[in-house]
């Protein structure tokens, strides 16, 4: 079983600059709309090794770490404990960004295919959680999407077999919550770290999200 003990801090990596000016949306945005959104969420002079507005510990801002051998580049491992997320690259290197994980018990460990990524995508709460929280129930029909949309900017939909788990990795509109348990079962990422990851993930790859149990201390 992989862990956190397969990934050792190596380098940094630098990505790209953001675009210009927000608009809102109607059903599904344009690439225009869309465009001027990545930008709104993307901080000025973007470096996302150092960019922090959002005020994160640093060991959460993206970074390049080496990656044991073996492990298939594509793949996204998750750290329940660290509160990481790992994307293996080519080369026996990954990706590292901070996340948040889901709170308590709808935190659900497994091993899940990406069928399916969004741009900016709409958001439907699901039944049991208006349940848990009565406040979505405005949003029971679906929430447009946007900069407050709970998917954020992008979204990687996680499914078992060809079941959508209604799993999630998708951008925040609240990313102090990064390094937390705070969603209702999806990994939340900052929308600028999740933009840059986005391009680089192909559907069909596969997403492991470990257990508390089954995650350790990284050693050298």
């Amino acid at each position: 079983m992989l862990t956190r003990r397969h990934f050792i801090s190596t380098s940094t990596a630098m990505f790209s600059l953001p675009i210009a000016g927000p608009v809102l949306a109607e059903n599904w945005p344009t690439t225009s709309q869309k465009a001027s959104w990545d930008a709104q969420v993307t901080p000025t002079n973007y470096d996302p090794t150092t960019s922090n507005p959002w005020g994160l510990q640093p060991r959460f801002l993206p970074q390049r770490v080496a990656a044991r051998d073996g492990l298939v580049p594509g793949d996204i491992h998750v750290d329940a404990v660290a509160r990481y997320l790992y994307h293996i690259e080519e080369g026996g290197t990954a990706m590292r960004y901070g996340v948040a994980i889901a709170r308590g018990n709808l935190y659900e460990p497994g091993t899940y295919t990406i069928r399916r990524k969004v741009e900016w995508p709409h958001w439907t709460p699901t039944a049991s959680m208006i349940e848990r929280n009565p406040e979505y129930a405005e949003f029971a029909d679906g929430m447009e999407p946007g900069p407050t949309n709970a998917l954020g900017s992008r979204a990687l939909y996680l499914y078992v077999g060809n079941r959508d788990t209604y799993l999630r990795i998708h951008g925040t509109p609240q990313p102090r919550s990064i390094g937390g348990r705070a969603s209702s079962g999806c990994v939340r990422m900052v929308m600028a770290h999740i933009n840059d990851l986005y391009p680089n993930v192909a559907v069909g790859s596969t997403a492991y999200l470990y257990s508390a149990e089954q995650s350790v201390v990284s050693g050298s």
